[in-house]
């Protein structure tokens, strides 16, 4: 089969954005990818992964969700899956595991990404799923975007912050056994208590 048809089948099958070993996998060799990028017919988007260079408006979802393997949106872009912030965040903020910095720094020129630099013991913490535009991403849960939000609070506006606390208490999903459990375990439970008391009982 022709190179080009090759390809053509792998990214119906894989999606906008392919591994190198996906192409292996379907019988290209490392030199039928190269003479490909080459050819001008695919483009790198980052090292080991290309997207069709006639795909100029690949999803940023669909990016994030091949690109970034280690990484779960938070802060602004939770807030504002949840209905807690009505401001549409310029760039994907997301938890990255410390030892994860330069896999951020490689496709910040083809993504626009805010990482928050977590540490292990609390990565997953809170980790749920969510559907952004088609494509099921990681996320953090209400209350885990919640503690965050007093976790960062200083990097946070404060009409932002005072709007998503107000959201939250207000939504019927809450689950305040578990903010307190999240709290606890991120060392940010006395900040946060005295506040969400006055919210929740006024």
């Amino acid at each position: 089969m022709d190179k080009h048809k090759i390809a053509d089948k792998t990214f119906c099958t894989v999606g906008d954005i392919v591994k190198k070993s996906d192409f292996l996998a379907t019988g290209l060799k490392d030199q039928d990818v190269y003479l490909l990028l080459r050819q001008g017919y695919i483009e790198r988007v980052r090292n080991g992964y290309y997207r069709m260079s006639s795909t100029n408006d690949t999803q940023e979802e669909s990016m994030l969700s091949r690109l970034m393997t280690h990484g779960i949106l938070c802060m602004e872009s939770a807030l504002f899956y949840y209905g807690y912030s009505d401001f549409t965040p310029r760039k994907w903020t997301m938890a990255i595991p410390r030892n994860f910095s330069r896999t951020v720094k490689a496709i910040e020129k083809t993504i626009p990404i805010k990482a928050y630099y977590v540490r292990n013991h609390v990565y997953h913490l809170g980790e749920t799923t969510g559907v952004f535009n088609g494509v099921i991403l990681p996320v953090y849960d209400r209350e885990r975007t919640i503690c965050d939000c007093f976790k960062y609070r200083t990097k946070l506006d404060k009409e932002i912050f005072t709007k998503a606390l107000h959201a939250y208490v207000k939504d019927p999903q809450k689950n305040l056994m578990n903010l307190t459990e999240y709290a606890k375990e991120m060392g940010i439970y006395k900040s946060m208590i005295n506040v969400m008391e006055v919210l929740l009982n006024g």
